[in-house]
């Protein structure tokens, strides 16, 4: 059995061997540094990975003897595929573009091609301040019709305070544990979050002084919690589900009597941090802080990547209130690409 034969079917191994496993065409050795490069820098580079190993295909099969990626070459990879979806395609245009400026560093002129337009109808769902009010009070009245050990209805109102006033996704404020939260400096670590990255995340008094109160009564329940416990649990302990927490998010919509209008489309949970980062803008401009050279400040608080997310934000900042902002914040509109690339998940 050849070398060649067992690297291929030993995708769990390391180093130059597993790059071997995946990559065999002339820039074979180059995609393995690259990829070692991003993952040393703290990227999980998974997706990535997968579509390097395509494009390391792709030239296979278009029999590239050299390295270096010409114009035509790039646009060839660019060009749309059939049932492709025009986010997966600007993705794979990246990584690509990516690889060729890492190859362009190392002495080996590769050209970028342009990256196709990324225009999404998505529009993300902002409470205003008096909605947001009124889910806080449903919340606080909420009640169960009988006894359940296993209801997480108790989290919601410190919960839903949680992801309005930090913008967190709620799969993250969920996987928050005992040890990672302090009630006292007003901080928390957040693990792991989108990106492969570990953040801390300040908070108000406020805020403190309302999951203060939620603790005092989980800790009155007849359960030993350690430092590693989630921070928020059932009434029995067990772990709490986002699938629940969406559940009891449309009972609250009902009772704060904000139209439903379907699944996929809203309002939903995950719009808090929409809101959430509208909301911080709208109060920068109107205390008359620079949004541009703010901007950076809040996309490490909403643990983007990149501020293209975070810019997108302005842009609906602008539309939503008009005049709101002065004529040097639209600066900032202007700074990143036109792209509608408001977060689904």
């Amino acid at each position: 059995m050849s070398l060649r034969f067992l690297l291929v079917f030993i995708p769990n191994m390391e180093g130059c061997f597993m790059h071997k496993s995946r990559f065999w065409s002339v820039y074979a050795p180059y995609i393995g540094q690259f990829i070692e490069l991003k993952r040393n820098l703290g990227f999980k580079y998974n997706t990535e990975a997968t579509i390097l190993s395509i494009f390391d295909r792709f030239v296979t099969a278009s029999g590239e003897t050299r390295v270096g990626l010409t114009r035509e070459f790039s646009e060839k990879w660019c060009e749309r595929r059939n049932n492709e979806s025009v986010s997966y395609r600007f993705h794979r245009c990246i990584c690509v573009n990516q690889l060729s400026d890492f190859l362009s560093k190392l002495g080996m002129q590769s050209y970028i091609a342009p990256l196709p337009r990324v225009q999404s109808s998505f529009v993300p769902y902002i409470y205003s301040s008096e909605e947001i009010a009124s889910l806080f009070n449903a919340s606080d009245g909420l009640r169960v019709q009988r006894r359940m050990m296993n209801t997480m209805l108790f989290i919601m109102p410190a919960l839903l305070r949680l992801l309005y006033s930090t913008g967190l996704r709620i799969s993250k404020a969920l996987s928050i544990r005992n040890k990672d939260i302090d009630l006292t400096e007003c901080c928390m670590i957040i693990q792991d979050s989108k990106n492969g990255k570990q953040r801390m995340l300040p908070f108000s008094e406020s805020l403190a002084e309302v999951l203060r109160e939620y603790v005092y009564y989980r800790n009155r329940l007849p359960l030993s919690l350690t430092e590693n416990d989630y921070f928020f649990l059932s009434l029995d302990g067990s772990n709490c589900s986002t699938d629940t927490v969406h559940k009891w998010f449309r009972i609250l919509l009902k009772r704060a009597q904000i139209p439903y209008t379907g699944h996929n489309h809203g309002p939903r949970v995950h719009d808090l941090r929409h809101t959430f980062a509208v909301h911080s803008l709208a109060k920068m401009a109107e205390q008359g802080i620079d949004l541009y050279c703010k901007l950076p400040v809040l996309s490490v608080f909403l643990g983007h990547q990149s501020l293209n997310s975070t810019n997108a934000y302005v842009r609906l900042t602008s539309e939503m209130y008009p005049g709101l902002l002065k004529s040097a914040d639209i600066v900032c509109l202007n700074v990143f690409p036109d792209l509608t690339n408001y977060e689904n998940n």
